[in-house]
């Protein structure tokens, strides 16, 4: 997936988009549905991420998520000024996506679900919050590793991170909305002004990530990649 990433407007742009589609696509598939619909919800986020990654990830990674991000930089795989520039993409793309759903799908759908912003259902604690987001962006960060960075593992482009957020989201759907990503929550929230435990989405993912792309980077991949990391 990153071979070498440089600031250039091309990978931004890319990253935008990325982070654009998945916000209208998956956040729009819960105001259509009323939020009812977990299987065509979770079907939405993965084919938005698997066919956006296989589209644009010789482009810029295909990362769309700040978490992930902050994951390759912990293991060398991005500098600090390129990492800033990929996260402030991905949140412009998020609001730009909840932007998007708001001009563009009937109120009343809107307001029934709360632009599609994740939350926490009744009954879960910030921390079992935290804790649920941690479990979901690990197994999310390790199959980035796997199948998109490791040249060892299957060239299946991006159709085995979707299928990994098809899975958190039937699992955790209805406890945290499985955001998994920090600007899948931060566009909707901007949007509709719905705050509420959004810090969960930010400890949690990143968390996940970060310990995920340490697990992988020192214990999975061999000497030649660990030899190969980029500090672009």
């Amino acid at each position: 997936m990153l071979d070498a990433i440089n600031v250039a407007p091309r990978k931004l742009v890319a990253e935008v988009i990325g982070t654009f589609a998945l916000i209208f696509i998956g956040a729009g598939s819960i105001i259509v549905t009323d939020g009812t619909s977990l299987i065509g919800i979770a079907i939405a986020h993965g084919l938005a991420i698997a066919l956006l990654v296989s589209a644009l990830g010789h482009v810029s990674g295909a990362l769309f998520n700040p978490a992930l991000t902050i994951g390759l930089w912990v293991t060398q795989q991005m500098d600090t000024v390129n990492t800033v520039a990929y996260i402030m993409a991905q949140l412009i793309g998020g609001v730009l996506g909840a932007l998007a759903l708001v001009l563009l799908f009937p109120e009343v759908m809107r307001d029934a679900t709360d632009l599609g912003t994740p939350l926490l259902t009744p009954g879960v604690s910030f921390a079992q919050g935290v804790g649920i987001e941690i479990i979901l962006t690990t197994f999310l960060m390790l199959a980035v590793f796997g199948t998109a960075i490791d040249k060892r593992g299957p060239n299946i482009g991006g159709f085995g991170i979707g299928l990994v957020i098809t899975m958190d989201i039937l699992a955790a759907g209805p406890l945290t909305g499985a955001a998994m990503n920090p600007a899948r929550a931060f566009g909707p929230a901007l949007l509709s002004g719905e705050w509420a435990n959004h810090l969960v989405y930010w400890i949690g993912p990143i968390i996940g990530a970060v310990a995920a792309a340490l697990l992988y980077h020192y214990v999975f991949a061999d000497e030649e990649a660990k030899a190969g990391v980029v500090a672009a």
